[in-house]
């Protein structure tokens, strides 16, 4: 399961909603770096690290 530590409820909803989208209608499976599905990802994946970085300290 994807970790949501850090994200609301609403931007869950949004990305996922979003992503399937791009699944279902977006561009064709394109290289890693171009794929706006990845680059979703990871940006997500980057959140969730600042979050738990911030919170690591406390």
């Amino acid at each position: 399961m994807v970790n949501s530590d850090g994200l609301t409820l609403g931007y869950r909803i949004k990305w996922r909603l979003t992503w399937l989208l791009l699944h279902v209608a977006g561009p064709a499976e394109q290289s890693d770096d171009m794929d706006p599905r990845r680059r979703m990802e990871r940006e997500r994946a980057e959140r969730v690290a600042r979050y738990r970085a911030e919170h690591a300290e406390h």
